[in-house]
């Protein structure tokens, strides 16, 4: 530790955003970056706790305090070796990550003034690359193959960690680009798909391979892979979204959000999408039906493509703006977010449930909403929903459903390879990741449904330990 008396003294400092009429016209990524000699201020700020409750509240085990330390002593390639130790891709959790890190410094929980974790790991990550730092790994062969179904976060990170032990890996993924979620889920303008192509490079050169546009239990089949490769690990996400079926669900302009957000992503790699199969909210009045980051995801999506209102409900009552009793440490925070997508323009409501979507001649006019009041449950548990009766129409020419997603498996492979399912409908490991085939592991959002980035390449490092501690 440095600098043991600079949380005294030096104020949190974040890069913060593009302005809004520069961001607001391109998919560039919002957030900017701060000068070598504020980052390395920013990072004397760590305490070094004795207790680090950063590490204990991130899923990769991130040794902050010490990376921090090194950023601060200017000491950039020994910062980035440490936090490689852990985290194999912090270019994507530097972006993305809502940081659970910062949530648990004892800076945020004393005077709500965390260290700038996630971003110092960013600038770690980004000085690496500009140094040179990041090499492909040369490993000697162990003679074992694996082969990865899924390139999303989890299956990118099992593939890196394997092929570190020696195993010749093989990623499958069924859309035209490896990246999975990070690729077709996330706006441009929150992770550029520059930075996933750039370790996607490195990877390849590493001796990962990488097959796309090849769906396992369809062009090919999953018992075909357990004849060839020693194991498989499943890492195919959480993709089925979550519905909503009122009157009125198949009228033109109701959508699911992420097929607004990978179609636009898709156009902006080079795609051409004919007219009539493109989403686009240019001219529109718009209604995101659902309040967490795939909702303002759609909201920065829709103001970029020009709409002429965006409006975002949530079923649930407005969190605090700061401490929200009701979530205290060490619980995830439920507070009141706004995102840099809210800033350009957004009217957001709380407490309102979806009644019908109207149309005419089949295409979207408007959508009746209802107030709704939570009432405690007396035996503790999740409140009771109570419609109030206040009924609203509002005006609406599409409406984007982003409401989380369920059933996150592919049943095809999942039937063929005869896996058992949880209650949830994910597939069902051991704390290791091994499925109920000796052969077949599984990794991520297949295994828990739809959470953190950084919580899937955790269980990608517990899958990638398994098939290690297995096959050697």
């Amino acid at each position: 530790m440095g600098n043991p008396k600079a949380f005294l003294t030096v104020h949190r400092h974040e890069a913060g955003y593009r302005p809004i009429h520069d961001r607001i016209t391109d998919y560039s990524e919002v957030e900017q970056t701060l000068n070598t000699r504020d980052r390395r201020e920013q990072a004397s700020r760590c305490m070094d706790c004795g207790v680090p409750f950063c590490h204990w509240a991130c899923p990769i085990g991130n040794k902050q305090p010490e990376w921090q330390d090194a950023l601060y002593r200017g000491k950039w390639r020994e910062a980035y070796e440490i936090l490689g130790q852990t985290c194999d891709f912090p270019e994507f959790t530097g972006r993305i990550c809502p940081a659970p890190c910062e949530k648990s410094c004892v800076l945020n929980l004393s005077c709500e003034e965390p260290v700038t974790i996630r971003e110092n790991e960013a600038s770690i990550i980004e000085t690496a690359f500009h140094e040179g730092y990041v090499k492909p790994d040369k490993p000697t062969r162990n003679g074992k193959k694996v082969a990865v179904i899924g390139s999303g976060p989890a299956g990118l990170a099992v593939a890196n960690r394997l092929n570190k032990q020696g195993f010749e890996v093989t990623v499958f993924e069924k859309d035209e680009r490896p990246g999975g979620l990070l690729r077709y889920g996330i706006p441009n303008f929150k992770l550029s798909k520059k930075i996933i192509d750039r370790r996607l490079k490195v990877m390849e050169a590493s001796g990962i391979i990488f097959r796309c546009n090849t769906e396992i239990g369809k062009d090919l089949k999953g018992k075909t892979l357990l004849k060839e490769y020693d194991a498989l690990c499943l890492a195919m996400g959480a993709e089925v979204p979550r519905d909503l079926p009122i009157e009125g669900r198949n009228l033109k302009g109701v959508h699911f959000a992420l097929e607004l957000l990978s179609q636009q992503n898709r156009v902006l790699g080079g795609a051409v999408i004919p007219a009539n199969e493109r989403i686009t909210c240019k001219n529109k009045k718009v209604l995101v039906i659902g309040g967490g980051d795939t909702g303002s995801d759609c909201v920065g999506t829709a103001n970029r493509q020009e709409a002429i209102s965006v409006t975002q409900i949530e079923i649930m009552p407005m969190p605090p703006k700061k401490k929200n009793p009701n979530t205290p440490w060490p619980q995830w925070p439920v507070v009141h977010k706004t995102t840099s997508s809210h800033e350009e323009g957004c009217v957001r409501r709380w407490c309102l449930t979806s009644n019908k979507f109207i149309g005419e001649k089949g295409v979207l006019k408007s959508v009746e909403i209802e107030e709704i009041e939570w009432i405690p449950n007396p035996k503790g548990g999740r409140p009771t929903m109570k419609k109030t009766g206040k009924k609203e129409i509002i005006e609406a020419d599409i409406v984007l459903l982003a409401m989380g997603f369920i059933h996150p498996v592919q049943k095809g492979i999942i039937k063929e390879l005869d896996l058992k399912l949880d209650g949830r409908g994910n597939v069902e490991t051991d704390a290791k990741g091994l499925t109920s085939n000796a052969k077949v592991f599984a990794a991520g959002d297949v295994t828990s449904g739809a959470s953190l980035v950084v919580r899937a390449m955790a269980s990608a490092h517990d899958a990638a330990a398994a098939i290690t501690e297995t096959l050697l």
